[in-house]
């Protein structure tokens, strides 16, 4: 393992995440499979749900399994489960059976995505732990961009041959794509450093918090902490990502053709906005990156209903996905800093369980607003106030970490050596 190249890693981990990212490019099918065979758009929209709600569950409930058998036997069951899912809702579109469409895209490929999610990530993270923002953010870039790769390849697949046949290609795909990357990916040799004295500097000048197992940082505050801000940024982002399209219109008056095009451009900076927020966060910090994600989106959820102009009203959308994206790419390198690497996959699936419910209670949010006023107006002010509630979270998750590292340093002066790292 020792003879790998560490940047051959990450390509292999954005090739598995490029692939699972398909699932954001979900809305080319809706209109297609309402017109071959029926399927309202909530009942279409219901298999997006499950595979969200199904990814961050097994991320959660298998982020163990992961840390215990490796990245390697990870990714290819990912690979495998991901290309059954894909492949076999091709089979039901074809019976035309919309329960084994939920089943097999829903169920069967959320299982492939949560595996598919987690498993190169922490792996990632060891492998740069001189630039732990930049390698998760690389590969993380992929799940955001997977729409933009996908989005027009299966429109011009289901205009020139069919759904079904739509589906084989892209499923059969998926599953080498991720093969490939799952074959190369592993863990480093125990004790590896790209350039050993280099990352020891860097550790000296904070250090991680902690080296703790998984269910001993679920028993932490800083853990809750950062699970609600995650929350909370998952819930807004996916709430506009759900209806962006007509909230630009209803707002600004915005033509069909220009909300398509602005819905587009967002994909690039849900993608874009991973790394360069990733890279920003190994310079910056995680915690005043986040701070960041929610002070300017506070002002931004307050500002937008007043905004008529489509390009101001667009660029804000935009940043606003960027911190979105920020908040996912981000997140594993956070939790080495709060909780150390020992169980990284592990602890990452515990707080993905937050995607899996802001899946559900974001775009449920604002669907009942909208249906109670008939506006996105009021939308923007629920969502301001659940953003300002993140920030104060983002404020404690500071002061927490300022708190502990006092403590490290002076158990450090006390013994008059290292510093014991603070179970908290």
């Amino acid at each position: 393992m020792a003879d790998k190249n560490r940047w051959l890693i990450a390509l292999s981990a954005i090739a598995i995440h490029l692939s699972i990212g398909s699932i954001y490019a979900y809305s080319v099918y809706q209109n297609p499979l309402n017109e071959a065979l029926g399927w309202e758009t909530t009942d279409v929209s219901l298999a997006f749900t499950i595979a969200i709600f199904i990814l961050g569950l097994s991320a959660a409930f298998f982020g163990k399994f992961v840390e215990r058998k490796g990245p390697r036997i990870s990714a290819i069951i990912a690979a495998i489960l991901f290309g059954i899912g894909t492949v076999g809702a091709g089979f039901a579109v074809a019976m035309g059976s919309y329960i084994m469409f939920l089943l097999f895209f829903g169920v069967i490929g959320g299982f492939g995505l949560g595996f598919g999610y987690i498993a190169p990530v922490s792996t990632l993270v060891k492998w740069f732990p001189d630039r732990r923002g930049l390698a998760t953010g690389m590969a993380v870039m992929g799940f955001g961009a997977g729409a933009l790769v996908t989005s027009p390849i299966a429109n011009m697949l289901m205009s020139a041959l069919s759904i079904p046949m739509t589906f084989y290609i892209l499923g059969i795909s998926y599953f080498l794509l991720m093969l490939l990357g799952g074959l190369y990916i592993a863990k480093p040799p125990e004790g590896w450093t790209p350039h050993g004295k280099e990352v020891e500097e860097e550790e000296d000048k904070g250090g991680d918090l902690a080296y703790l197992k998984a269910n001993e940082a679920a028993k932490t505050l800083r853990f809750w902490l950062l699970w609600g801000m995650m929350f909370i940024n998952i819930s807004a982002g996916i709430m506009l990502l759900s209806v962006a399209s007509p909230m630009a219109q209803d707002i600004t008056g915005a033509t069909a053709a220009t909300a398509a095009s602005v819905v587009g451009i967002m994909g690039l900076f849900n993608g874009g906005g991973r790394i360069i927020w990733a890279s920003a966060s190994d310079y910056i910090g995680r915690a005043n990156t986040y701070l960041i994600f929610f002070i300017f989106q506070v002002a931004a959820f307050f500002l937008l209903p007043y905004i008529t102009n489509v390009i101001l009203f667009s660029i804000i959308l935009f940043l606003i996905i960027s911190c979105y994206g920020g908040g996912f790419s981000c997140l594993p390198a956070f939790i080495g800093d709060l909780f150390g690497t020992k169980q990284l996959g592990a602890i990452h699936g515990y707080l993905l369980t937050s995607w899996s419910l802001a899946g559900v209670v974001g775009p449920m949010i604002v669907s009942a607003v909208y249906e109670n006023t008939g506006s996105y107006v009021f939308t923007f002010f629920v969502f301001a106030f659940l953003l300002l509630a993140a920030l104060v979270l983002a404020i404690l998750m500071k002061r927490n970490i300022a708190k502990i590292r006092e403590e490290n340093n002076n158990t450090e002066k006390e013994k008059g050596g290292e510093p014991e790292l603070s179970p908290q």
